[in-house]
């Protein structure tokens, strides 16, 4: 039976919007893509002292189990250059699932809902773009609300998608 699974995606090394973009592409081979947000640019959280980010947010819709679908988000990484160096530090790209449909799962390998998502504007921004009425299995608040409830700060900001690019 087909899940609803909401991704971010970020990228601060490189060509950051073709990254995203690269990573989107791969991750509509693991299901049916139904949602992609617009990018923002973000400011560094926790290991501040390196370039801003891209991200974005997308949503498909995959029969994977959570473990298999990180398995194969942790491949694309690897198959994009992501390299693991430095904890926060650059990469060419990040990709967590912040909300698998309304699944909790905690083990060694794998928390759902993503731990931090209600404490990053850089996560719920995007996806409140594409899923303001989703809602947190924990909190049982809505991604708009717990948007509503972040502190000022983290500095956020929509960003044209290149023109030179097909959409």
């Amino acid at each position: 039976m087909p899940h609803i699974v909401y991704l971010s995606l970020g990228s601060n090394v490189g060509d950051r919007e073709a990254q995203l973009r690269d990573a989107e592409n791969r991750l509509a081979q693991l299901g049916r893509l139904i949602a992609v947000s617009s990018f923002y640019e973000t400011e560094p959280v926790e290991f501040t002292r390196q370039p801003w980010f891209l991200n974005c947010a997308v949503a498909i819709e995959t029969s994977s189990t959570p473990e298999d679908l990180m398995a194969s988000i942790l491949r694309i990484e690897e198959e994009m250059g992501r390299r693991r160096l430095q904890n926060k530090g650059p990469r060419s790209i990040d990709i967590d699932i912040l909300l698998f449909a309304d699944a909790i799962v905690q083990s060694s390998e794998l928390t759902i809902p993503h731990p931090a998502m209600h404490q990053r504007r850089f996560v719920l921004e995007p996806l409140a773009e594409i899923a303001p009425q989703a809602l947190h299995p924990m909190s049982k608040k809505t991604i708009r609300e717990l948007l509503d409830e972040l502190p000022d700060g983290q500095t956020v900001r929509r960003v044209p998608r290149s023109s030179t690019t097909n959409d």
